[in-house]
Protein backbone atom coordinates (compact mmCIF):
# COMPACT_ATOMS: atom_id res chain seq x y z
CA UNK A 1 0.00 0.00 0.00
CA UNK A 2 1.11 3.41 -0.76
CA UNK A 3 0.08 7.20 -0.73
CA UNK A 4 -0.79 10.03 -2.62
CA UNK A 5 -2.07 13.38 -2.42
CA UNK A 6 -5.73 14.52 -3.07
CA UNK A 7 -7.11 18.01 -2.01
CA UNK A 8 -4.46 18.19 0.77
CA UNK A 9 -4.65 14.97 2.33
CA UNK A 10 -2.73 11.87 2.55
CA UNK A 11 -5.44 9.53 1.44
CA UNK A 12 -4.16 5.61 0.95
CA UNK A 13 -4.40 3.78 -2.44
CA UNK A 14 -4.84 -0.16 -2.40
CA UNK A 15 -3.46 -0.32 -6.33
CA UNK A 16 0.12 -0.62 -6.24
CA UNK A 17 1.09 -3.54 -8.29
CA UNK A 18 -0.47 -4.41 -11.79
CA UNK A 19 -1.51 -7.10 -10.07
CA UNK A 20 -3.88 -5.29 -7.69
CA UNK A 21 -5.10 -2.87 -10.81
CA UNK A 22 -6.23 -6.36 -12.22
CA UNK A 23 -7.69 -7.53 -10.00
CA UNK A 24 -9.60 -4.13 -9.21
CA UNK A 25 -10.57 -4.07 -12.95
CA UNK A 26 -11.75 -8.22 -12.72
CA UNK A 27 -14.09 -6.47 -9.92
CA UNK A 28 -14.99 -3.78 -12.17
CA UNK A 29 -16.53 -6.10 -14.97
CA UNK A 30 -18.00 -8.44 -12.53
CA UNK A 31 -19.98 -5.16 -11.27
CA UNK A 32 -20.86 -4.04 -14.63
CA UNK A 33 -22.04 -7.56 -15.66
CA UNK A 34 -23.96 -7.95 -12.36
CA UNK A 35 -26.36 -5.41 -13.67
CA UNK A 36 -27.82 -6.97 -16.79
CA UNK A 37 -29.47 -9.64 -15.61
CA UNK A 38 -31.82 -7.50 -13.51
CA UNK A 39 -32.34 -4.82 -16.09
CA UNK A 40 -33.11 -8.02 -18.92
CA UNK A 41 -35.29 -10.43 -16.65
CA UNK A 42 -37.43 -6.55 -15.27
CA UNK A 43 -37.44 -5.45 -19.18
CA UNK A 44 -38.98 -8.89 -20.52
CA UNK A 45 -41.23 -9.76 -17.56
CA UNK A 46 -43.14 -6.55 -19.73
CA UNK A 47 -46.21 -7.45 -21.17
CA UNK A 48 -46.21 -7.11 -24.97
CA UNK A 49 -47.56 -3.95 -26.02
CA UNK A 50 -47.84 -2.28 -22.17
CA UNK A 51 -45.31 -0.15 -20.97
CA UNK A 52 -43.44 0.97 -23.72
CA UNK A 53 -41.66 4.14 -21.52
CA UNK A 54 -40.55 2.09 -18.93
CA UNK A 55 -39.38 -0.79 -21.80
CA UNK A 56 -37.76 2.20 -23.37
CA UNK A 57 -35.44 3.07 -19.97
CA UNK A 58 -34.49 0.11 -18.85
CA UNK A 59 -33.06 -0.98 -22.71
CA UNK A 60 -31.27 1.96 -23.08
CA UNK A 61 -29.82 1.52 -19.29
CA UNK A 62 -28.77 -2.38 -20.30
CA UNK A 63 -27.46 -1.28 -23.93
CA UNK A 64 -25.03 1.46 -21.67
CA UNK A 65 -23.87 -1.40 -18.97
CA UNK A 66 -22.90 -3.45 -22.16
CA UNK A 67 -21.00 -0.05 -22.96
CA UNK A 68 -19.66 0.14 -19.49
CA UNK A 69 -18.10 -3.48 -19.89
CA UNK A 70 -16.64 -2.78 -23.02
CA UNK A 71 -14.88 0.24 -21.88
CA UNK A 72 -13.39 -1.39 -18.85
CA UNK A 73 -12.42 -4.35 -21.38
CA UNK A 74 -10.08 -1.79 -23.89
CA UNK A 75 -8.53 -0.30 -20.25
CA UNK A 76 -7.43 -3.68 -19.24
CA UNK A 77 -6.03 -4.48 -23.23
CA UNK A 78 -4.48 -0.82 -22.70
CA UNK A 79 -2.17 -2.10 -19.51
CA UNK A 80 -1.78 -5.39 -21.21
CA UNK A 81 -3.93 -7.30 -18.79
CA UNK A 82 -5.85 -10.29 -20.07
CA UNK A 83 -9.81 -10.13 -20.15
CA UNK A 84 -11.89 -13.40 -19.03
CA UNK A 85 -15.57 -13.39 -18.94
CA UNK A 86 -16.06 -17.20 -18.49
CA UNK A 87 -14.03 -17.05 -15.25
CA UNK A 88 -15.12 -18.90 -12.26
CA UNK A 89 -16.54 -15.98 -10.08
CA UNK A 90 -17.37 -13.69 -13.00
CA UNK A 91 -21.36 -14.65 -12.50
CA UNK A 92 -22.67 -13.57 -9.11
CA UNK A 93 -24.87 -15.39 -6.61
CA UNK A 94 -28.09 -13.16 -6.83
CA UNK A 95 -29.56 -11.82 -4.29
CA UNK A 96 -26.02 -9.79 -4.29
CA UNK A 97 -24.85 -7.28 -2.10
CA UNK A 98 -23.80 -3.57 -3.15
CA UNK A 99 -23.18 -0.92 -0.96
CA UNK A 100 -25.30 2.58 -0.48
CA UNK A 101 -23.47 4.52 2.19
CA UNK A 102 -23.12 2.76 5.48
CA UNK A 103 -25.27 0.05 4.16
CA UNK A 104 -26.28 -2.67 1.89
CA UNK A 105 -28.96 -3.62 -0.28
CA UNK A 106 -29.56 -6.74 -2.01
CA UNK A 107 -29.57 -6.95 -5.82
CA UNK A 108 -32.09 -9.63 -7.27
CA UNK A 109 -32.95 -10.94 -10.39
CA UNK A 110 -37.00 -9.91 -10.52
CA UNK A 111 -39.76 -9.01 -12.44
CA UNK A 112 -40.58 -5.11 -13.45
CA UNK A 113 -42.31 -3.63 -9.96
CA UNK A 114 -41.85 -0.74 -7.72
CA UNK A 115 -39.20 -3.02 -5.55
CA UNK A 116 -37.48 -3.61 -8.82
CA UNK A 117 -37.20 0.29 -9.44
CA UNK A 118 -36.04 0.82 -6.30
CA UNK A 119 -32.98 -1.55 -6.27
CA UNK A 120 -32.09 0.50 -9.99
CA UNK A 121 -32.33 3.89 -8.06
CA UNK A 122 -29.99 2.11 -5.40
CA UNK A 123 -27.74 0.59 -7.76
CA UNK A 124 -27.29 3.88 -9.93
CA UNK A 125 -27.88 6.41 -7.25
CA UNK A 126 -24.92 9.10 -6.67
CA UNK A 127 -23.35 9.03 -3.56
CA UNK A 128 -20.12 10.58 -2.27
CA UNK A 129 -18.55 9.07 0.91
CA UNK A 130 -18.46 12.17 3.38
CA UNK A 131 -14.80 11.71 4.07
CA UNK A 132 -11.79 10.35 3.25
CA UNK A 133 -11.90 7.64 6.05
CA UNK A 134 -15.27 6.63 5.20
CA UNK A 135 -14.59 5.61 1.68
CA UNK A 136 -13.99 2.27 2.26
CA UNK A 137 -15.50 0.36 5.19
CA UNK A 138 -15.39 -2.96 6.93
CA UNK A 139 -18.55 -4.83 6.57
CA UNK A 140 -20.04 -7.50 8.53
CA UNK A 141 -20.15 -11.42 6.86
CA UNK A 142 -22.76 -10.97 4.46
CA UNK A 143 -23.40 -15.13 4.09
CA UNK A 144 -24.04 -16.53 0.42
CA UNK A 145 -24.57 -13.88 -2.35
CA UNK A 146 -22.04 -11.95 -3.88
CA UNK A 147 -20.63 -8.97 -2.81
CA UNK A 148 -20.22 -6.54 -4.97
CA UNK A 149 -17.93 -3.36 -5.09
CA UNK A 150 -15.60 -4.99 -2.37
CA UNK A 151 -12.07 -4.40 -1.83
CA UNK A 152 -10.35 -7.12 -4.12
CA UNK A 153 -7.24 -6.60 -1.93
CA UNK A 154 -8.96 -6.82 1.37
CA UNK A 155 -12.92 -8.51 0.58
CA UNK A 156 -13.90 -7.56 4.44
CA UNK A 157 -13.70 -4.01 3.22
CA UNK A 158 -16.48 -2.24 0.99
CA UNK A 159 -16.48 0.93 -0.83
CA UNK A 160 -18.73 3.45 0.09
CA UNK A 161 -20.94 3.74 -3.45
CA UNK A 162 -19.85 2.40 -7.43
CA UNK A 163 -18.33 6.32 -7.85
CA UNK A 164 -15.68 5.83 -4.80
CA UNK A 165 -14.64 2.03 -6.20
CA UNK A 166 -14.52 3.86 -9.53
CA UNK A 167 -12.31 6.66 -8.00
CA UNK A 168 -9.96 4.04 -6.18
CA UNK A 169 -9.04 2.66 -9.65
CA UNK A 170 -8.16 5.95 -11.12
CA UNK A 171 -6.10 6.79 -8.10
CA UNK A 172 -4.51 3.88 -9.16
CA UNK A 173 -4.21 4.27 -12.30
CA UNK A 174 -2.58 7.19 -12.05
CA UNK A 175 -0.35 6.54 -8.81
CA UNK A 176 1.40 3.02 -11.66
CA UNK A 177 1.45 5.45 -14.36
CA UNK A 178 3.57 8.32 -12.34
CA UNK A 179 5.61 5.17 -11.09
CA UNK A 180 6.16 3.59 -13.94
CA UNK A 181 7.37 6.53 -15.49
CA UNK A 182 9.68 7.56 -12.84
CA UNK A 183 11.67 3.77 -13.77
CA UNK A 184 11.65 4.51 -17.43
CA UNK A 185 9.10 2.10 -18.01
CA UNK A 186 4.73 2.78 -19.36
CA UNK A 187 2.06 1.23 -18.00
CA UNK A 188 -0.29 1.51 -21.03
CA UNK A 189 1.92 -0.73 -23.48
CA UNK A 190 -1.29 -3.14 -24.43
CA UNK A 191 -1.52 -4.14 -28.56
CA UNK A 192 -4.28 -1.10 -29.80
CA UNK A 193 -5.42 -4.01 -32.47
CA UNK A 194 -7.10 -5.77 -29.14
CA UNK A 195 -8.87 -2.35 -28.34
CA UNK A 196 -12.76 -2.45 -29.03
CA UNK A 197 -13.24 0.79 -31.43
CA UNK A 198 -16.85 2.39 -32.70
CA UNK A 199 -16.68 0.56 -35.91
CA UNK A 200 -17.04 -2.46 -33.70
CA UNK A 201 -19.35 -1.51 -31.20
CA UNK A 202 -23.11 -1.77 -32.20
CA UNK A 203 -25.24 1.18 -29.23
CA UNK A 204 -26.44 4.21 -28.94
CA UNK A 205 -25.52 4.55 -25.69
CA UNK A 206 -22.51 6.57 -26.27
CA UNK A 207 -19.47 6.59 -27.62
CA UNK A 208 -16.64 4.02 -26.92
CA UNK A 209 -13.09 5.25 -25.71
CA UNK A 210 -10.49 3.74 -27.34
CA UNK A 211 -7.42 3.44 -24.31
CA UNK A 212 -3.77 4.31 -25.47
CA UNK A 213 -2.86 6.08 -22.22
CA UNK A 214 -3.56 7.53 -18.77
CA UNK A 215 -6.21 10.25 -19.88
CA UNK A 216 -7.83 7.69 -22.24
CA UNK A 217 -8.19 5.45 -19.46
CA UNK A 218 -9.45 7.92 -17.02
CA UNK A 219 -11.70 9.14 -19.87
CA UNK A 220 -13.20 5.91 -20.18
CA UNK A 221 -13.75 5.33 -16.49
CA UNK A 222 -14.92 8.27 -16.07
CA UNK A 223 -18.03 7.75 -18.58
CA UNK A 224 -19.37 4.70 -16.92
CA UNK A 225 -19.47 6.67 -13.59
CA UNK A 226 -21.08 9.63 -15.43
CA UNK A 227 -23.82 7.72 -17.29
CA UNK A 228 -24.77 5.94 -13.77
CA UNK A 229 -24.81 8.96 -11.71
CA UNK A 230 -24.64 11.93 -13.53
CA UNK A 231 -21.70 15.21 -14.29
CA UNK A 232 -20.90 16.51 -11.15
CA UNK A 233 -23.92 15.48 -9.24
CA UNK A 234 -26.28 17.12 -11.81
CA UNK A 235 -28.56 15.07 -14.03
CA UNK A 236 -27.05 14.96 -17.16
CA UNK A 237 -24.08 12.91 -17.83
CA UNK A 238 -21.25 14.69 -19.08
CA UNK A 239 -22.69 14.08 -23.12
CA UNK A 240 -25.50 15.64 -22.38
CA UNK A 241 -27.65 12.18 -21.75
CA UNK A 242 -29.91 11.88 -18.79
CA UNK A 243 -27.66 9.65 -16.55
CA UNK A 244 -29.41 6.35 -15.28
CA UNK A 245 -30.13 7.48 -11.75
CA UNK A 246 -32.46 9.86 -12.86
CA UNK A 247 -34.09 7.95 -16.19
CA UNK A 248 -34.98 5.24 -13.44
CA UNK A 249 -36.41 7.87 -11.11
CA UNK A 250 -38.91 9.34 -13.96
CA UNK A 251 -40.50 5.27 -13.34
CA UNK A 252 -40.96 6.01 -9.67
CA UNK A 253 -42.23 9.55 -10.40
CA UNK A 254 -44.35 9.25 -13.35
CA UNK A 255 -42.88 12.02 -15.56
CA UNK A 256 -40.10 12.96 -17.97
CA UNK A 257 -37.50 15.36 -17.14
CA UNK A 258 -36.93 18.27 -19.40
CA UNK A 259 -34.55 20.56 -19.58
CA UNK A 260 -34.26 23.08 -16.95
CA UNK A 261 -35.90 20.95 -14.18
CA UNK A 262 -33.76 20.11 -10.82
CA UNK A 263 -33.10 16.42 -9.25
CA UNK A 264 -36.30 14.97 -7.86
CA UNK A 265 -38.87 17.13 -9.51
CA UNK A 266 -38.87 16.71 -13.74
CA UNK A 267 -41.93 18.52 -15.39
CA UNK A 268 -42.25 16.95 -18.54
CA UNK A 269 -44.87 14.26 -19.65
CA UNK A 270 -46.08 11.42 -17.99
CA UNK A 271 -44.78 8.24 -18.28
CA UNK A 272 -46.82 5.23 -19.46
CA UNK A 273 -46.26 2.62 -16.35
CA UNK A 274 -48.67 -0.14 -15.79
CA UNK A 275 -46.54 -2.55 -12.68
CA UNK A 276 -49.62 -5.07 -13.26
CA UNK A 277 -48.87 -5.65 -17.00
CA UNK A 278 -46.13 -7.71 -16.23
CA UNK A 279 -45.17 -11.07 -15.85
CA UNK A 280 -45.10 -12.28 -12.38
CA UNK A 281 -41.69 -13.84 -12.83
CA UNK A 282 -39.92 -16.05 -9.53
CA UNK A 283 -37.03 -13.92 -7.73
CA UNK A 284 -33.45 -15.70 -8.11
CA UNK A 285 -34.27 -18.58 -9.07
CA UNK A 286 -31.82 -21.51 -9.42
CA UNK A 287 -31.58 -24.02 -12.03
CA UNK A 288 -32.18 -27.37 -9.24
CA UNK A 289 -35.90 -24.99 -8.37
CA UNK A 290 -37.07 -26.34 -11.49
CA UNK A 291 -38.23 -30.46 -11.14
CA UNK A 292 -36.34 -32.72 -13.19
CA UNK A 293 -37.51 -33.54 -16.69
CA UNK A 294 -40.21 -30.34 -16.39
CA UNK A 295 -40.30 -28.40 -19.95
CA UNK A 296 -39.31 -25.34 -17.96
CA UNK A 297 -36.03 -26.85 -16.42
CA UNK A 298 -35.25 -27.64 -20.30
CA UNK A 299 -36.30 -23.91 -21.40
CA UNK A 300 -33.97 -22.96 -18.00
CA UNK A 301 -30.87 -25.20 -19.61
CA UNK A 302 -31.63 -23.68 -22.87
CA UNK A 303 -30.87 -20.30 -21.55
CA UNK A 304 -28.05 -21.33 -19.53
CA UNK A 305 -26.32 -22.31 -22.30
CA UNK A 306 -27.01 -19.52 -24.39
CA UNK A 307 -25.86 -17.42 -21.88
CA UNK A 308 -22.83 -19.05 -21.60
CA UNK A 309 -21.91 -19.10 -24.67
CA UNK A 310 -22.41 -15.50 -25.40
CA UNK A 311 -20.16 -14.64 -22.34
CA UNK A 312 -17.47 -17.10 -24.49
CA UNK A 313 -18.39 -14.93 -27.18
CA UNK A 314 -17.76 -11.47 -25.71
CA UNK A 315 -14.58 -13.19 -23.67
CA UNK A 316 -13.34 -13.25 -27.56
CA UNK A 317 -13.96 -10.25 -28.33
CA UNK A 318 -12.40 -8.43 -25.44
CA UNK A 319 -9.24 -10.75 -25.45
CA UNK A 320 -7.55 -9.77 -28.93
CA UNK A 321 -10.71 -10.31 -31.64
CA UNK A 322 -13.09 -7.70 -31.60
CA UNK A 323 -14.77 -7.84 -34.48
CA UNK A 324 -16.47 -10.42 -32.83
CA UNK A 325 -18.60 -7.90 -30.84
CA UNK A 326 -20.66 -7.43 -34.00
CA UNK A 327 -21.40 -10.85 -34.02
CA UNK A 328 -22.69 -10.18 -30.56
CA UNK A 329 -26.20 -8.82 -31.66
CA UNK A 330 -27.82 -12.04 -32.77
CA UNK A 331 -26.52 -13.52 -29.40
CA UNK A 332 -29.06 -10.53 -27.62
CA UNK A 333 -31.81 -11.88 -29.66
CA UNK A 334 -31.33 -15.40 -28.80
CA UNK A 335 -31.25 -14.48 -25.07
CA UNK A 336 -34.41 -12.66 -25.22
CA UNK A 337 -35.93 -15.42 -27.16
CA UNK A 338 -34.45 -17.88 -24.48
CA UNK A 339 -36.08 -15.43 -21.60
CA UNK A 340 -39.28 -15.29 -23.26
CA UNK A 341 -39.93 -18.69 -23.95
CA UNK A 342 -39.28 -18.99 -19.57
CA UNK A 343 -41.23 -16.45 -18.52
CA UNK A 344 -44.29 -17.14 -20.31
CA UNK A 345 -45.08 -20.44 -18.69
CA UNK A 346 -46.24 -21.01 -14.92
CA UNK A 347 -43.54 -22.30 -12.58
CA UNK A 348 -44.33 -25.81 -11.85
CA UNK A 349 -45.54 -25.98 -8.29
CA UNK A 350 -46.21 -22.22 -7.64
CA UNK A 351 -49.37 -20.97 -8.61
CA UNK A 352 -49.34 -17.17 -10.03
CA UNK A 353 -45.54 -17.61 -10.38
CA UNK A 354 -44.18 -17.88 -13.87
CA UNK A 355 -40.76 -19.71 -14.69
CA UNK A 356 -37.39 -16.85 -14.76
CA UNK A 357 -34.25 -16.90 -16.24
CA UNK A 358 -30.90 -19.05 -14.47
CA UNK A 359 -28.23 -16.78 -14.67
CA UNK A 360 -24.95 -18.62 -13.40
CA UNK A 361 -22.00 -20.60 -14.99
CA UNK A 362 -23.27 -23.89 -16.36
CA UNK A 363 -21.51 -25.75 -15.23
CA UNK A 364 -21.94 -24.81 -12.26
CA UNK A 365 -25.77 -25.44 -12.03
CA UNK A 366 -24.98 -28.89 -13.76
CA UNK A 367 -22.20 -30.44 -11.75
Amino acid sequence: MTSQTLAGHRLPTEIDTIAELEAYLNAALRLEHATIPPYLTALYSLHPGANSDARHLIRVVAVEEMLHLTLVANVMNAAGLRVDLTADDFVPRYPAHLPSGEIDFLVSVQPFSPAAVTTFLNIERPVKAPSESRRLLRRPDLGAGTVLAASPVDPSRCFYSIGEFYEEINRGLRHLHDRYRAEGRELFTGDVARQVTGEYFYSGGGEIVAVHDLDTAIEALTLIIEQGEGLGGGIYDGEGELSHYYRFQQLQLGSYYQRGDVPGRPSGPALDVDFDAVHPVAIDVALTDYPDGSPVREAAQAFNRTYADFLAHLTAAYDGEPQKLLEAVPWMFRLRDDIERLIRNPFPGRPGVHASPVFTRASEEWS
